[in-house]
């Protein structure tokens, strides 16, 4: 019983622990900086001026931390990516709490009622990689909302540009008038390359933050007519058509698979649904997987082939396009 409750309480403090450093130190860092300027303290920023000098991203509120994680390399930078295209407001030193807490909060529970070292270093993997299972989950549905948005700023960018526009005034039109996250991925596009950077090389990060084939096309047929000349405003007129003809398509094989889809998501949560709940209910049913080798090869053959069935069954109702 004493286990317990030192389990329980240890799991209580990483929780608030975590809220503290995500929620209420920048919380209070604000406030402090706030509390400055309104007493002049530290100039503002429009004293100072505006800085075309584009910062570093803060990877972590605790410097220490910020400068271990800017050092770390790829791994860093690709997670920082996968952060910054999900739309969340979260740095990457967050995420890696959140994912260290629920993982090791997670172990502690299984050690506490399985008592199997295998299983509760499987629940520490699978608890910590749960938040980015969630983020990449928000980055898909950020570039399909994207996808759906993006006819209509490329209409609205040949119709300014017919009227006798300039490109900038078309990438400035479609960040005013587009909800997020068309209209803020514009909008950092047109500050780009009005802040002094060239058009193709703010094209190329423009593809390159949003994951999205049909951002991938209207680069190229900006960049190929600037290099080539032509009507720009007919050449977008046509990649819009091809784009909303995509989309169109892609709801279509979305909704001739969503039976499919969903047969799958039912195969793969039953067995581990009912293996939960009667392992809850009735512990000592499944006693003898856990304490005969035979019982622990079965599970772990199990848990092989239903990994390798979920992949193939994802992989036949997914089609890319």
């Amino acid at each position: 019983m004493t286990i317990v409750w030192m389990t329980f309480v240890g799991i209580v403090t990483l929780i608030l622990a975590a809220y503290w450093l995500v929620v209420v130190v920048p919380e209070r860092r604000e406030q402090t900086s706030l509390k400055r300027r309104l007493k002049g303290g530290e100039p503002t920023v429009a004293r100072q001026g505006p800085s075309l000098l584009k910062e570093p991203d803060q990877l972590s509120g605790i410097p220490i931390f910020n400068e271990l994680l800017a050092r770390s390399g790829y791994l860093t930078a690709h997670l920082h990516t996968t952060l910054d295209q999900s739309g969340l407001r979260l740095n990457l030193g967050q995420f890696l709490l959140i994912s260290a807490v629920g993982g090791v909060a997670a172990y502690l529970a299984a050690s506490i009622y399985v008592q199997v070292w295998w299983l509760s270093l499987a629940a520490l993997v699978g608890a910590g990689l749960i938040p980015l299972f969630v983020v990449k989950n928000f980055g898909t549905r950020r570039v399909r909302q994207f996808e759906e948005q993006f006819p209509e700023a490329i209409d609205l960018i040949a119709r300014s540009m017919r009227a006798g526009h300039a490109l900038s005034t078309g990438l400035k039109m479609a960040a005013e008038e587009l909800p997020p996250p068309a209209g803020v991925e514009f909008r950092k596009l047109y500050e780009r390359q009005n802040y002094g950077a060239q058009l193709s090389e703010s094209l190329r990060a423009f593809a390159d933050a949003v994951p999205s084939l049909d951002a991938r096309f209207f680069v190229t047929a900006v960049l190929t007519q600037r290099e080539t000349g032509g009507n720009l405003a007919e050449v977008l007129e046509q990649v819009g058509a091809t784009i909303r003809e995509r989309n169109q398509i892609r709801r279509q094989v979305s909704a001739l698979s969503a039976e499919g889809r969903l047969s799958a998501i039912v195969l793969v949560v039953l067995p581990i649904a009912v293996f939960l709940f009667v392992s809850f209910i009735q512990p000592a049913y499944f006693a003898s997987f856990f304490s005969t080798i035979f019982g622990v090869l079965g599970l772990i053959v199990a848990f092989i082939l239903l990994v390798i069935g979920s992949v193939w069954m994802f992989a036949v109702t997914r089609v890319k396009f």
